[in-house]
């Protein structure tokens, strides 16, 4: 089942009655809400077994203590967004499965071999992707076709960061000069909040499968409490990326993020990705690479599960009305 991604940018008061979510808005706050289905009432529920993100983005949204446990029992990702309507927080559940010690102890107890081998497995289809994408958008793309078909155990020869540089000199031609920063100049900006959509939807499948979110394959930072989720994002970063794309082919670089675009950001955990051979949506795939992650640490399985790219950016487009 597809979870729903909730976005709250205007005062609201959330708090739960009978396993629903229950919205409250001041009469002045009800024009600019999204989902537009909210536009015509001051007072909505939802289901909080239908929710798998809520994204709090208004200084003057109040939440209370009984709703976030229920959520969090759900396994729904709440996020907080900072003064520049930025993603900045992220809360999940301490326990998401019922046989997360021993899920716990097989991952501690991989070998650094292995987590090697998972980690070549996972820059392999990233590049694959991100060659994809280029050749979706007509751009020549085949110096990472060597790239991809060559990347050993722990990337050791850095493809990854060899294919990076070419592909975001390429990735957006309209922007000259345009660099991957986090604070650079757009669509950074659009990038960076699709990540961290994609971050938090990567996570809440990781804590799902009974895994420890902090302890990656590769990523080490002893800084960074979602390291295990930056690790498996990296071949679906390609999938924000042609999103971007088609918002910067659309409307241009923008300092800030309208609504309208958020709108279509938001939906990227239910556009389709190609998995296995079968069409499924970004959230479900998350959760079938978690769970083969699990099969590999135990050793019932040698490959993780990982998209490949497809032209599916109409399921997030945009059109102005």
């Amino acid at each position: 089942m597809i979870k729903r991604t909730l976005y709250f940018g205007n005062p609201a008061y959330l708090s739960m009655q009978n396993a629903q979510l229950c919205v409250r808005l001041p009469e002045n706050a009800r024009e600019d809400l999204l989902p537009s289905d909210f536009n015509k009432i001051a007072t909505a529920t939802i289901p909080i077994e239908d929710i798998g993100i809520i994204l709090l983005d208004h200084k003057q949204v109040t939440i209370t203590q009984g709703l976030m446990e229920a959520l969090l029992q759900n396994n729904t990702v709440i996020i907080t967004c900072d003064s520049r309507h930025h993603p900045t927080g992220l809360m999940l559940p301490l326990s998401g499965n019922s046989i997360q010690n021993e899920r716990f102890r097989a991952q501690l107890a991989a070998t650094e071999p292995l987590r090697k081998q998972l980690w070549g497995q996972t820059i392999t289809q990233k590049i694959k992707n991100q060659h994809a994408l280029l050749n979706l958008k007509e751009i020549d793309a085949q110096y990472l076709v060597p790239l991809f078909k060559n990347v050993k155990s722990g990337d050791t020869d850095n493809c990854e960061a060899t294919a990076a540089a070419y592909y975001w000199q390429r990735i957006f031609p309209t922007v000259s000069g345009f660099r991957r920063q986090r604070d650079g100049v757009s669509p950074n900006n659009f990038l960076n909040y699709g990540y961290a959509l994609l971050r938090a939807t990567m996570a809440r499948s990781i804590v799902a499968a009974g895994l420890l979110p902090t302890l990656g394959i590769h990523h080490s930072n002893r800084y960074n409490a979602y390291c295990l989720a930056d690790d498996l994002m990296e071949p679906y970063r390609p999938y924000v990326d042609q999103v971007v794309w088609g918002l910067l082919h659309q409307h241009g670089p923008n300092d800030d993020i309208p609504k309208e675009m958020k709108a279509v950001l938001l939906k990227i955990p239910a556009m389709d990705v190609l998995l296995d051979g079968e069409k499924s949506p970004l959230m479900v795939a998350t959760q079938r690479t978690a769970v083969s992650l699990v099969r590999c640490f135990q050793g019932e399985q040698r490959k993780l599960l990982y998209p490949t790219l497809i032209p599916s950016y109409h399921a997030c487009s945009y059109r102005t009305p």
